[in-house]
């Protein structure tokens, strides 16, 4: 097939490969506009835009794809199919009905479960056993359209939300292409999503990492995986922000957010029910490092509050 890409971050990458590798020709990819970065400000290129430019694609990069010059655009390219892959843009009606086959999106949940911008990191925030990919052909709403095809895949007991994206962008990639074949040979069979089974995974912001010690041992433990690596989980010690990057649960009871026991191996810390071990933390302006590291330079005593 002929196929317009769209897709933005790491995510949507490994699509856009198999696509390639698949023998499908990519008349055009379509990403978000370069952003300046860091304290120089330089511009930088998405994942998506790098992979592109390495294979030597048509690259465009409209601000507001909506606008009617973009629509124009895109009208002269040909495609028989747009792919889009976590591009970060809505689409109108009249993009949506431009090619044969219309706009195939691969979407990771196995929706109508987590539709929405941030599916992955609230799998692992839910504690969520199983998650997957769904692909859907689009429709204007918000990841309502009919499903095609969908991959189930188990969330371990120790999946971060950084090794969960991993996992379900291989998957999707693999999903997308066998789509696209169910396609072309008119074997594709479209379920239309159950309105009630439907949950919504809202954007994630930095703050909602400050972690809240009243919860639950259970309930912080699966934000600090699922805010891995991005924003992270954090909680405050001397006026300092300290991110906590990995803990266990154990059964051990003691005020929220007061260190209850300081060993070589974790710094226990008492939550709303339960306690947690902590193991890997970051210090403000200091590097990631385990319990053991960083405790020969920063002084925790027993007492001292989190906040």
């Amino acid at each position: 097939m002929k196929v317009i890409f769209m897709g933005t971050p790491d995510f949507s990458v490994g699509t856009l490969e198999a696509l390639i590798q698949a023998g499908h020709e990519i008349t055009m990819v379509v990403t978000q506009p370069d952003k300046p970065k860091g304290r120089g400000k330089t511009m930088h290129f998405c994942a998506v835009k790098e992979a592109a430019l390495s294979y030597g694609l048509p690259i465009y990069q409209p601000k507001k794809i909506r606008e009617k010059e973009c629509i124009e655009y895109l009208k002269n390219i040909e495609a028989d199919i747009i792919v889009v892959v976590a591009f970060g843009q809505i689409l109108t009606k009249e993009i949506l009905e431009m090619p044969l086959y219309g706009c195939i999106n691969v979407h990771a949940s196995l929706l109508p479960k987590y539709r929405g911008a941030a599916p992955i990191q609230w799998a692992v925030i839910n504690g969520e056993t199983e998650t997957g990919v769904t692909t859907m052909k689009m429709d204007e709403g918000l990841d309502t359209g009919d499903m095609i095809m969908k991959t189930v895949v188990p969330v371990d007991k120790e999946e971060t939300g950084g090794s969960l994206f991993k996992k379900l962008s291989i998957e999707g990639a693999k999903l997308c292409v066998k789509t696209l074949e169910a396609l072309e040979n008119k074997t594709a069979v479209y379920e239309k999503q159950n309105e009630e089974d439907f949950t919504y995974a809202k954007m994630i912001k930095k703050q909602m990492g400050r972690i809240q010690w009243t919860d639950s041992a259970v309930v912080i433990e699966r934000l600090i995986r699922g805010l891995n690596p991005w924003p992270s989980a954090f909680t405050g010690l001397n006026g300092k922000t300290l991110k906590i990057w990995k803990a266990n649960v154990i059964e051990k009871e003691g005020m929220p957010g007061e260190v209850l026991e300081v060993t070589k191996e974790s710094l226990i810390v008492g939550t709303g029910k339960g306690a947690l071990a902590i193991e890997e933390l970051q210090l403000e302006g200091k590097k990631r490092m385990g319990i053991d590291t960083f405790l020969r330079g920063v002084t925790i005593e027993k007492g001292t509050k989190l906040q």
